[in-house]
């Protein structure tokens, strides 16, 4: 690519950052990064009435704790700062009224009782009013009005908008991505407000300027500002500047492939849609995938997979690899299903790659119960049970025998491993147990078994009631590995305890 590739996320705070968010940070990030470009955070806050306290500094810890920070933003290498439109609001009016100069926007002073009467109106002969060249010169705007009257408007006070003044009978060819060729009437597109009464531009125009301003070479960003893109496109020729590439990412669709995701669909089936954790001050809270056990590195992985592909059969990839094997070319049209499965599959591989060690040091701050417990045996406790669990808030439930002897015998595995001669049997094993010095893996592993074959015994009438005696049930790693752990005195004492029981 001939240009330095510049790319921005730019969300806006007015709550905490959907995933479908972080997919298109993602995004942005891994394309700046194969291209060797910068990746930069734009704060949109030109809506203050959505304004959310705390929700700017969610999006940067968000970003952050998905191994994706930006380059340049609020605060950081701002070289083209301000980042946050708020702050740059005295910059818009100036473009704004260039386009007026230009001939390609003008003032209008309908009020919003005017518009609401016209689309009534509309509405009750079957059809929708449009604000644009079939009927703006019936309307209260500069097109309309005479040059005084606008200037007695203006000087008044009068509350206005500007709008963008779209072309008629014009066959706009835009160019996407992702999308191909794409064809647009222009009789079909609306005037849209470009500044607001209140003194801060829409979107639309403070998304171009900052882009132009910025030097953003590829605006990669979601499926819904696609009916967007030929206002852009005409906005860029109107100033006389360079568009920059789009690439618009295919919407991110509920688990049952129907609708875009939401918060509902988290809350009602039991997963997050945000990264982090959200506790506003008021309003509703919300559960992130951090707090819920999951990696960073596992939430990256899927989400990279949600309408991208990379025409191979790999599916694990570090952060460094979906670097070098991204490619705009290879995202998907077609919307992206979320499987809550699928996530918490890549977040089971991400646990087997941790080390035993700091899953341990994990696994004790989640449990007041292992604080006096020393750390490196709690590290060989993960090591044996890591591989049946997905998240460290499973390791509990998988070793806690490791820790505490159980309290109660699981009542179906009870029904098929105690008999008549049970208590008999597991008398005997009490002695073997008893009369073992080296108390290691291999020497249980050879008396045990040794003791079984010579007095012709079924393994299972011995190792089934003696798993129910060490961990309380039919389940955990092998037997002689559970009583190594657990030492030669609590394993002679939970199996007295299991022959008081029988």
């Amino acid at each position: 690519m001939s240009k330095q590739v510049r790319v921005r996320f730019a969300p806006s705070p007015t709550g905490p950052l959907h995933i479908g968010g972080v997919r298109t940070a993602l995004f942005n990030y891994l394309f700046a990064k194969k291209h060797n470009g910068t990746f930069v955070l734009r704060i949109e806050d030109t809506d203050q009435n959505r304004y959310v306290e705390g929700a700017e500094q969610y999006i940067v810890d968000a970003l952050n704790w998905c191994n994706i920070p930006f380059d340049e933003g609020p605060g950081k290498n701002e070289k083209f700062g301000p980042y946050r439109q708020s702050e740059r609001k005295d910059l818009y009016k100036q473009y704004a009224e260039q386009l007026i100069a230009s001939g390609n926007a003008y003032y209008a002073f309908d009020t919003s009782e005017e518009l609401d009467y016209h689309r009534t109106d509309h509405e009750s002969k079957g059809k929708t009013f449009i604000y644009n060249w079939h009927n703006r010169l019936k309307l209260s705007n500069s097109l309309s009005l005479s040059t005084d009257e606008v200037s007695a408007k203006l000087t008044a006070g009068d509350d206005f908008v500007i709008r963008f003044k779209s072309p008629q009978d014009e066959t706009l060819r835009l160019k996407d991505i992702i999308r191909g060729d794409i064809k647009i009437d222009t009789n079909v597109l609306d005037d849209k407000v470009l500044f607001k009464s209140d003194g801060m531009p829409t979107y639309h125009l403070a998304n171009i300027v900052d882009d132009h301003l910025m030097e953003i070479t590829h605006v990669i960003r979601g499926e819904e500002w696609l009916p967007s893109l030929a206002l852009h496109y005409q906005l860029y020729k109107a100033f006389g500047w360079d568009q920059p590439e789009f690439a618009h990412l295919p919407l991110i669709l509920k688990p049952t492939g129907k609708g875009k995701l939401s918060k509902r669909d988290g809350d009602k089936l039991g997963f997050p849609v945000f990264p982090l954790e959200w506790n506003p001050e008021f309003g509703d809270t919300a559960k992130g995938y951090k707090e819920e056990g999951y990696f960073a590195d596992a939430v990256i992985n899927f989400l990279a997979f949600l309408g991208w592909n990379p025409g191979t059969e790999q599916e694990m990839f570090t952060l460094e690899q979906l670097v070098a094997a991204f490619d705009l070319d290879r995202v998907n049209k077609a919307g992206a299903r979320f499987d809550p499965d699928k996530i918490k599959w890549f977040n089971h591989h991400y646990m087997q790659e941790q080390s035993n060690e700091d899953l341990a040091e994990a696994f004790q701050k989640n449990r007041s119960e292992l604080t006096a417990i020393d750390i490196n045996y709690i590290a060989l406790v993960v090591g044996l049970v890591k591989e049946r669990a997905s998240f460290v808030n499973d390791f509990w439930d998988l070793s806690s025998y490791f820790f505490v002897a159980p309290k109660s015998y699981d009542e179906k595995a009870s029904k098929k491993a105690f008999k008549e001669d049970t208590k008999s049997i597991m008398t005997d094993v009490l002695a073997v147990v008893s009369n073992i010095t080296d108390f290691e893996v291999e020497t249980l592993q050879k008396e045990v078994k040794g003791w079984i074959t010579a007095k012709d015994i079924g393994f299972g009438k011995v190792m089934m009631p003696l798993r129910l005696a060490l961990v309380g049930a039919l389940q955990g790693p092998d037997v002689f590995d559970i009583m190594f752990m657990i030492g030669k005195n609590e394993s002679i004492t939970r199996l007295e305890k299991l022959i008081e029981t029988l």
